[in-house]
């Protein structure tokens, strides 16, 4: 493995509670015996751009100090490139780093990372291909929500008042008012039916917003998608909420869990999230892709 260790840091990622334990990550990097290159961005758009870069210029590997925000961001540089990636859970949510088995103690992760590069040890971990309508593609590594947790989050990143969770929190609670079923169209490798449902996901890995188990027979080792799907009423959702924490919510009987190697969904008034970002509308293909990053650990 040669070439700079390269790194993109969000040092305010989970409310910045890891912040002063930056430079000490860093240096646990440098255990590497490699050059050690922090990107410099300050927007998105910026880190986006800068991992590119950095992939395209002969990075020997590429390193996300942070939450599934960050890790998204550079997962869209190095999927399938064999350009090695590492993962330091720093976020609010750290669904793609746990569920890959990366260690949960940042300094942890980045000393894991460090013997990794050392030894020249990485392994194929599998991310999802998400196709718009427009052709548009991105890669997202644990989850998609294209129902309820959809909506809502749409309603929060509209809303201006109030700030903090506490959006979120409101927008959740609308979204439960007005709780009614949508018609999709879901075709599972070109098997298709049309449903009404309000929970719809597509997993790579089980987990999503902070370990919430939404698909939790998903496993980014095995090539395939695991898709969850449920038309409930209001109160059946409001009682399942909680079971997604241990994935007990797949138990109900109007909870359906497929598994498929591509996925497509139509339906209308839909705004896909992925890895807890802003994708596309639908609708929308999702392709699973074995072996799509080499992770390091």
């Amino acid at each position: 493995m040669t070439g700079d260790l390269v790194v993109l840091a969000n040092p305010e990622a989970g409310r910045g509670r890891h912040k002063d334990l930056f430079p000490a990550l860093l240096d646990r990097l440098a255990e590497a015996e490699r050059p050690v290159r922090l990107l410099d961005a300050r927007t998105r758009e910026e880190a986006q751009a800068a991992c590119h870069a950095a992939v395209a210029g002969g990075a020997g590997a590429l390193v996300a100090v942070g939450g599934d925000g960050t890790v998204h961001l550079a997962l869209q540089a190095v999927a399938g490139t064999d350009v090695p990636f590492g993962a330091v859970p720093a976020g609010t949510g750290n669904d793609f780093a746990v569920e890959t088995g990366v260690p949960s103690e940042p300094l942890a992760a980045a000393a894991a990372i460090a013997d990794a590069v050392k030894a020249g040890r990485t392994r194929p971990v599998d991310l999802a291909r998400l196709t718009g309508a427009d052709g548009g593609q991105m890669w997202y590594g644990a989850v998609l929500a294209a129902g309820f947790d959809a909506v809502v989050n749409e309603r929060a990143n509209r809303m201006r008042w109030p700030r903090g969770p506490r959006r979120y929190d409101l927008a959740i609670l609308i979204e439960v008012v007005r709780l009614k079923p949508r018609r999709y169209v879901l075709r599972l490798d070109g098997e298709e039916q049309r449903i009404d449902a309000v929970l719809l996901a597509v997993g790579n890995c089980a987990s999503y917003g902070g370990g919430i188990r939404i698909v939790p027979s998903a496993d980014p080792t095995d090539g395939v998608l695991d898709v969850v799907l449920g038309n409930v009423n209001r109160t059946t959702l409001i009682k399942l909420k909680g079971k997604t924490y241990e994935g007990t919510h797949v138990d109900h009987p109007q909870v359906h869990t497929y598994r498929a190697r591509t996925v497509e969904i139509e339906g209308e008034g839909i705004t896909t999230y992925v890895d807890g970002e802003r994708a596309y509308p639908l609708p929308v293909t999702i392709t699973a892709v074995p072996g799509a990053v080499r992770l390091l650990t």
